[in-house]
């Protein structure tokens, strides 16, 4: 059956139309709904002014905030939060720069009394980081499935940093995550999707049964074609910071990544062609005009 096709804007397109298909549904996470598929941290930038202008031009919606590691005030004593739009974003907490899952459930506690004094939408949400050392910043995967447990005992949504890691995967939905989001590389490497099939195996195991579980691919984005493969490989969303904020031209990097995220999303629903050994021409050999000698 041929689908819809309809012209929509889409915010950070700079007026530019999109084009959308009817089965490309928004994005839902417990309740709420999202048009982008984008989530963006507000860390490394060179200043919040520039932070605050790469946010409106990705068109995101979700924006994650570093609740320990952050400079919630600079040497002017400004606060990052006054140059976030409370009501426009949804903040994600994150427990970024914890390892131990002792201290993430205690940062993410703080984050939710923060954002309820804003009255925002994301202070029942954590992004969940433990980390297991900080060179690699690889996930601790006992120390994140232990504090996923307690923090949804303790009434958080949580959506879940983890390695491309099935089994660990699957633990985390079965404890109860909202969200699992596998690494595609390491934090800030810039090195895209590494494992492609992890990613697939992990979206046929959480979706199998459950199709609208979201999975966000997270970390390791370095241009916009990575952000496109994972949502070409069927991933619920992306979620980036470095790629962004050390960009040449941030500003322009924050263009591309939204609309890298569109175009992968309906790639992966207008379904690619199969890879083939050989040629396929584009038109029929048969029935060809035959030339004849004069």
């Amino acid at each position: 059956m041929a689908r819809a096709v309809q012209q929509v804007d889409r915010p950070g397109s700079g007026g530019a139309c999109v084009m959308a298909t009817s089965e490309a549904a928004p994005l839902r996470i417990r309740g709420r709904t999202f048009q982008s598929r984008l989530f963006v941290g507000t860390g490394k930038y060179a200043t919040y002014e520039q932070m605050r202008a790469c946010l409106d031009a990705s068109g995101c919606e979700v924006v994650t905030v570093a609740v320990r590691r952050e400079r919630l005030y600079d040497r002017e004593n400004r606060s990052l939060l006054d140059f976030i739009d409370t009501k426009r974003y949804t903040i994600l907490p994150n427990t970024a720069g914890c390892f131990t899952a002792e201290d993430a459930v205690r940062v993410a506690r703080l984050g939710r009394d923060i954002l309820e004094q804003l009255d925002n939408p994301g202070a029942s949400w954590v992004k969940l980081e433990v980390l297991a050392d900080s060179k690699t910043l690889l996930p601790e995967p006992i120390g994140t499935l232990e504090a996923t447990r307690t923090l949804i005992a303790d009434g958080f949504d949580v959506l879940v940093y983890t390695s491309d890691d099935p089994a660990m995967a699957r633990r985390l939905k079965e404890a109860g995550a909202t969200s699992v989001m596998p690494a595609g590389s390491p934090i800030g490497s810039g090195q895209g999707v590494l494992n492609p099939n992890n990613i697939r195996i992990i979206l046929e195991m959480l979706k199998d049964g459950d199709p609208d579980y979201p999975v966000i691919v997270d970390a390791g984005v370095g241009t916009a074609s990575d952000v496109t493969i994972a949502m070409e490989l069927g991933a619920d969303g992306v979620l980036l910071n470095t790629g962004v904020a050390h960009a040449r031209d941030p500003m322009a990097m924050a263009r591309a990544m939204a609309h890298a995220i569109e175009a992968g999303r309906l790639a992966h629903l207008a379904g690619r062609i199969p890879r083939k050994l050989y040629a396929t021409a584009s038109s029929p050999m048969e029935n060809r005009i035959q030339a004849t000698a004069g």
